[in-house]
């Protein structure tokens, strides 16, 4: 039912797409609920949720920060005045829309967004998309409300009787993409015979992956495949050269993900959480290629916990040059495979998260 209250919600989380599609996600099913309600988010300056949260239809404030790198550098020595530039931004934001409610979902500008909203007495909410919780996450756990996850077993991390089980939101349009397969592969202009491969590396692209496509389109050209290959912002420049050439088309970032999963026979992903929890709507087989990047080895940790269900397959970085070519003929070759794993992963899927995480979200503005 659609509800009069004129709320105000603040919104932060950004970085990648994996914290910032979520964001969108959770406000678009408030504006549906409460169509009166007023959105503002907050992001970091120069990430990419200033250029996709106005996209999606709201304002966003940048605030001055960014994380700690792992090494020494000169951005670290910068921290301490990015964070109190940003407390004390954030707070001045807090103090002019005066919100009901504060929503986290993890990345650099969020920490900083919900620390000073908490400390106003707002309530606060934050959703946590990985198996192994970011540091702001963490750190925000004390102080907030209610914490919507996506795993099992973050009574580590994070207080018990505030842990919410939702799944992580996802876009809407993924729940019917098996109802698009023919106008999809005709958007791509794909042949309908040839099986199609959608390589997808997150928001920002992975060197390793794209290095793994580049070094792999003779072979995956004798396997009559044809492929979509979202290579990423930061490598649209070196990669731009193979679109078109031996069935391939390369994409900096694609708009219409609905679309290329539906096109999709099988996906090679990394493993970031909102990127699992979509392949588990989609239903298609999947390769996994985790960052080990990332703190601590939290993509692999992601992935296993599909693969330990036969729901899909994995492929460490550091065995790609050995395992690759073996792994994907098989696949290709065992239709009935990829119709298990299509289907078992399925079954992981949580595809109710972003009503649940609204739900939560509700009971915090009745209590209020």
């Amino acid at each position: 039912m659609v509800k009069k209250e004129t709320y105000k919600i603040i919104l932060s989380g950004g970085g990648t797409g994996g914290h910032i599609y979520p964001a969108i996600a959770i406000a678009n099913e408030l504006k549906s609920r409460f169509p009166d309600a007023e959105f503002l988010f907050v992001g970091a300056k120069d990430r990419m949720e200033m250029e996709k949260v106005p996209e999606a239809g709201y304002d966003i404030i940048g605030l001055w920060i960014s994380g700690i790198q792992r090494k020494l550098t000169l951005k670290n020595l910068m921290f301490p005045f990015k964070l109190i530039s940003s407390l004390w931004k954030a707070r001045k934001v807090i103090r002019s829309f005066k919100p009901n409610l504060a929503i986290g979902t993890g990345g650099f500008a969020s920490g900083p967004l919900l620390y000073m909203a908490a400390s106003a007495k707002i309530p606060c909410l934050i959703q946590e998309q990985n198996s192994f919780p970011g540091i702001t996450n963490k750190l925000l756990a004390k102080k907030v409300q209610k914490i919507c996850v996506a795993y099992d077993d973050l009574e580590r991390f994070f207080p018990k009787d505030k842990i919410i089980k939702t799944g992580n939101p996802v876009r809407q349009d993924l729940l019917d993409v098996e109802d698009k397969t023919v106008e999809a592969k005709n958007f791509f202009n794909l042949k309908h015979g040839k099986y199609t491969l959608l390589v997808l590396g997150g928001s920002l692209g992975s060197r390793r992956i794209n290095e793994l496509i580049e070094k792999e389109l003779d072979f995956l050209d004798t396997q009559n495949v044809q492929v979509i290959w979202q290579c990423g912002k930061l490598y649209y420049q070196q990669y731009k050269i193979y679109n078109n050439t031996n069935n391939v088309q390369v994409y900096e970032f694609l708009n219409k993900m609905d679309y290329a999963y539906a096109a999709a026979d099988i996906v090679i992903s990394r493993a970031g959480a909102s990127s699992v929890s979509e392949l588990c709507i989609v239903g298609k087989p999947v390769i996994f290629i985790p960052s080990p990047n990332v703190a601590e080895d939290h993509q692999t940790k992601n992935a296993m916990a599909i693969v330990d269900h036969d729901a899909a397959m994995l492929i460490k970085e550091e065995d790609l040059d050995a395992d690759f070519e073996n792994k994907f003929s098989q696949l290709i070759a065992t239709p009935e495979k990829q119709k298990q794993l299509g289907a078992h992963i399925k079954e992981m899927a949580l595809i109710n998260a972003t009503n649940d995480i609204v739900d939560q979200v509700e009971t915090l503005l009745n209590n209020k």
